[in-house]
């Protein structure tokens, strides 16, 4: 395990030069203190976790120190923002400190958010606050812990600095780990601001140090953006199984590497409800839960759009066309999973539909029902979950097929079936009441909610001794919770 001190750069983003990004140096917070900080995260920077509690961990993370070989830089890019284009964005309050690579080889973005005013700030102050902070870093290391495609947060940095949104709030800064921050907006910029170099540079930036294996297929760029399709239909499949709302799917918030990023105003559903929007800003619903699907395949449309001076028109449509197979296979396969199925039949998708159609109807928790159905042979199962649905008729017609197909499904012990769906169905969510409590607790200064929400949170699967409480259903104030963007 390493120091701070022994972290080894690379910044080979930097080195891409001023058309890509700004220098800018970090903005201090005042005060600075340890609010949290993920173990798991610490080790893919071969870092020591008793190094968080040292003093220069919160004097590096708040902008009070920077470390020698860093470069820190602010990213331009542009995109799509609900639907409508925006010439150029950026990294308004966030900084790529450097890249990091550890002693498996791996690099990783140290990248900085709340760190005060960048060239593309626009209105804007440059900070994020603390509520935004911990819900960034409870989701990043949650989604990992589900096995959701996902950047990484080493820490959240609290302070005494006033930020002002619709109240005055704290300060705060969290910094996430990701193998690339790139967007779909980074493409769409150069590519509207007609800078063919600088895109064609981009692009091989991106092909040489994120997809070197489509270095060996006749067209690199066409089988790249084929992979970026593919993870992007096996990410929102997952999104989709486990119920996770983003919030915010602008095209400047989509990786090129496939996996979420940019956490808002997202959520997790409680009770099903294939219409919920989580963010109080989206008035039409564009981004609801049940949109997911069509934007994603929007937003990959966008990025073909940009990537067409490297690939032709006709081979873009045919990569594009491989998404919404690709989203079903993955998201059925996924489903038959959590239902406790190892086989495939015809009526599979059908059966799934019929469920979530009799959950939307009867207000049932989307969690919880998946986690119960595993706990008991599939008929008491079914028995016992039967109260909760209001069309009891419709109910134990659809538990009569799904016994049944459980009866076809394949020779195993009921044990061996409960293992098996306990291993992909959660029993502790990221339910949005439950961020606010630890948010409630931190903003008075008790960070011990947020740390032992994280820790539940980061073995979702396990039961665990003494944690009943974050695994109930929420009470009706803390359901649908809608979000603000603000941060």
């Amino acid at each position: 395990m390493k120091a701070l001190d022994e972290l080894t750069f690379d910044n080979r983003f930097a080195r891409l030069g001023d058309a890509f990004s700004t220098h800018v140096l970090p903005e201090p917070l005042d005060e600075p203190r340890l609010v949290v900080a993920s173990n798991a995260a610490m080790v893919l920077l071969d870092l020591d976790p008793a190094v968080a509690d040292t003093p220069v961990f919160a004097e590096l993370f708040s902008g009070h120190k920077l470390w020698a070989e860093a470069e820190p830089r602010a990213m331009v890019y542009s995109g799509h923002q609900f639907g409508g284009y925006t010439p150029q964005l950026g990294d308004g309050r966030g900084l790529l400190l450097g890249e990091v690579y550890n002693e498996a080889g791996e690099h990783w973005d140290l990248h900085l958010k709340g760190a005060g005013m960048t060239p593309y700030s626009r209105m804007g102050d440059g900070r994020a606050v603390l509520r935004s902070s911990i819900r960034e870093f409870l989701a990043s290391e949650a989604l990992h812990a589900l096995g959701i495609p996902s950047s990484r947060a080493l820490c959240v940095i609290g302070s005494s600095t006033p930020v002002w949104r619709e109240k005055q709030e704290r300060g705060a800064m969290v910094l996430r780990l990701a193998h690339s921050h790139i967007r779909f907006g980074h493409f769409e910029y150069f590519y509207y601001t007609k800078k063919p170099e600088q895109q064609a540079e981009l692009a091989e930036h991106v092909l040489n140090l994120h997809y070197p294996e489509c270095r060996e297929q006749p067209e690199p760029y066409l089988a790249m953006f084929r992979e970026i399709v593919e993870r992007n239909a096996e990410m929102i499949a997952k999104w989709q199984a486990y119920g996770f709302c983003h919030g915010v799917m602008n095209t400047d918030n989509m990786s090129i590497l496939g996996i979420t990023f940019d956490f808002g105003p997202f959520a997790f559903l409680d009770d099903f409800d294939a219409h919920f929007i989580c963010n109080h800003s989206d008035h039409e619903g564009r981004y609801s839960f049940s949109n997911q699907v069509p934007i994603g395949q929007w937003n990959l449309s966008a990025l073909a759009q940009a990537l067409t001076p490297f690939i032709s028109v006709d081979a873009l449509k045919e990569a594009l066309g491989l998404y919404l197979p690709l989203y079903q296979a993955h998201y059925l396969d996924l489903m038959r999973r959590r239902l406790g199925l190892t086989t495939a039949e015809d009526d599979d998708q059908k059966l799934v539909e019929q469920l979530l159609k009799l959950m939307q109807n009867s207000g049932v928790d989307y969690t919880l029902f998946f986690r119960r159905l595993g706990d008991e042979p599939a008929a008491q199962a079914v028995a016992r979950l039967r109260d909760d649905f209001v069309d009891l008729a419709g109910f134990d017609a659809w538990a009569e097929l799904y016994t049944a197909r459980v009866a076809r499904d394949g020779d195993y012990s009921e044990a061996q079936r409960r293992e098996r769906m306990h291993a992909v169905n959660p029993l502790y969510i990221l339910r949005n009441y439950l961020a606010q409590n630890a948010i409630a607790a931190a903003e008075s200064g008790d960070y011990s909610e947020v740390r032992r929400l994280h820790e539940v949170l980061s073995n979702p699967f396990e039961e665990q001794a003494g944690m009943e409480q974050y695994a109930q259903r929420p009470p009706d104030w803390g359901k649908h919770l809608e979000i603000s963007c603000s941060s």
